[in-house]
């Protein structure tokens, strides 16, 4: 058994760099610490001296029963029965399955945390799960809180946390299957675990901090975004618990890197459409709607890309719709039609408000410019997201509204090739290359950007300034001689590819013809001189 336990051992420790081998190999003597002398093996009281500050009770014992029924003798699978202790390559086994496992291995750790003390079995009732999350959940908010990793979040501002934990807990817990299954055998939860990577990221922060195991190679996961420019002081309570918030975050384009900032909420700027709109459109990047029903439904929209106050809709398939209370549900962009945000104000002939998914008059969330009203009309879902009724009555009166900024600002807009959008000046080439064949003069060209001149010099409109050369460029007399055909073709097809020219003239009046572009149309340009 000796030699069976060394070789599980050593691929365990194989998946660790050498310069984290002492982290984790040193774990086990700094749990043993002070204990009696000839001790070798770890016990409840020791894990709890380690754990108390950062896990409940509860969890702590979870862990421990985890560890105790991995057998290390069957490549670290589950036990039939548990040991009284846990040795050192019981510890170094679940550490690495833990940390640096796949779904597979970390599967029958989780049915072990899940089963109570008298029970055992492969497989684990689904109530037996969801109380197995209440509690890792509540263990990673404690450990956050404990060892300083909020991201100057203040959860004494924020909403419940005990019951963000049980919204939380269930919203993971519904992707298991269908409810009336009696248990999940080990193939289950590990697809599970598969899938909703959230269970793995909580269990490999909790044990890296709970057991202060520093991996450099590969630090804890970031759960919670940083909070920025945020008014503490003058909030009573944000919408938001920490549980939410972590779930939230983990569902947008920029996970937890990006930073959060509130930007409108009725408690600090009271109930004005009009000052809502500005915090959506201020800015310019990625929003996060929260509203609060007068029945006490929390429910809200993600927008990807900044607001326009237009009568048209605008967004991308990023956008979505989600609830908090009574159910944590996200709804994604079901690909039906593109109507994934509206926002309107102050005309007479369109609707004025904020919309998100549907249709005019049928939107899956709606805010009337009159604050205080909006609806949620989804028969028997909304098309554009695929979201039942978001709050509790089809029409709803608004409690409280918060806008947050949820990304970085976007950056300078750009072409279709990716570069930097050209100034206006350099916009249709072909033109201003015509225009100067027939003896027009750019003026516009002296109200260039210093700095955009500079670059111009050396870039495109140094091939303007060899369109303008003519006979007199090359020694010729003082006319603004005509292009060889070559470079009429090159005039011709410009900057943007290939074009047919059409041209309207004065009787009398004449220039070069130009030959057919012989790739396919791209472009027709109409061109009328006075």
């Amino acid at each position: 058994m000796g030699n069976a336990e060394s070789v599980v051992v050593k691929k365990r420790l194989a998946r660790f760099r050498p310069g984290e081998l002492p982290a984790v190999e040193g774990v086990f003597h700094r749990l043993l610490g002070a204990s009696a002398a000839g001790e070798t093996a770890l016990t409840l009281a020791m894990l709890q001296s380690s754990m108390g500050s950062v896990a409940p009770d509860s969890m702590v014992r979870r862990l421990y029963r985890c560890m105790c029924r991995i057998d290390p003798a069957a490549a670290g699978e589950a036990a039939a029965a548990a040991s009284s202790a846990v040795s050192r390559e019981q510890l170094v086994i679940f550490l690495a399955d833990v940390l640096r496992g796949t779904a597979e291995e970390r599967a029958p750790l989780v049915v072990a945390m899940s089963q109570r003390g008298d029970e055992a079995g492969a497989s684990v009732p689904r109530e037996r799960l969801a109380e197995f999350l209440q509690d890792l959940i509540s263990a990673v908010v404690q450990t956050l809180v404990h060892r300083g990793h909020l991201q100057a979040w203040q959860p004494e501002k924020m909403g419940d946390q005990s019951r963000g934990v049980e919204l939380l807990a269930e919203q993971i817990c519904s992707e298991l299957g269908p409810s009336d299954q009696a248990g999940h055998d080990v193939s289950s939860v590990e697809d599970w675990i598969f899938r909703m990577s959230q269970v793995s990221s909580y269990l490999e922060m909790l044990v890296a901090e709970g057991l202060d195991v520093s991996l450099g190679g590969r630090p804890a996961p970031r759960l919670l975004p940083p909070c920025k420019e945020t008014p503490w002081r003058d909030l009573t309570r944000v919408l938001l618990d920490v549980p939410t918030l972590m779930f939230l975050a983990a569902q947008l384009p920029d996970g937890c890197s990006a930073p959060w900032r509130l930007v409108f909420s009725t408690q600090l700027h009271g109930e004005s459409f009009a000052r809502m709109a500005s915090g959506l459109t201020k800015g310019g990047g990625p929003t996060l709607l929260l509203v609060r029903d007068a029945g006490g439904h929390v429910f809200g929209a993600f927008a990807s890309r900044g607001w326009e106050v237009k009568p048209q809709f605008q967004g991308d398939w990023r956008c979505f719709l989600f609830t908090v209370s009574p159910r944590l549900r996200v709804y994604k962009a079901t690909g039906n039609n593109e109507h994934y945000k509206y926002l309107n104000h102050g005309q007479q002939t369109m609707p004025n408000g904020l919309g998100m998914g549907g249709q005019h008059g049928y939107f899956g969330l709606w805010l009337d410019s009159d604050f205080g009203r909006g609806h949620s009309r989804a028969r028997p879902k909304c098309t554009t997201y695929g979201s039942p009724r978001l709050s509790g009555e089809e029409d709803f009166s608004v409690d409280s509204v918060e806008v947050w900024a949820v990304g970085r600002p976007p950056a300078p807009e750009e072409d279709e090739d990716g570069g930097c959008r050209k100034s206006v000046l350099d916009a249709d080439l072909e033109v201003q290359a015509m225009m100067e064949m027939t003896g027009k003069t750019l003026h516009r060209r002296g109200l260039r950007e210093p700095e955009e001149e500079e670059e111009d010099q050396g870039g495109a409109s140094g091939s303007r300034r060899r369109t303008r050369e003519g006979p007199q460029g090359a020694g010729g007399g003082p006319g603004r001689g005509l292009r060889e055909p070559e470079e009429e073709e090159e005039a011709q097809r410009g900057a943007s590819g290939s074009y047919v020219t059409c041209s309207i003239r004065p009787r009398g009046f004449s220039f070069p013809a130009f030959r057919a572009a012989p790739t396919s149309p791209r472009r027709v340009l109409l061109i009328i001189l006075e």
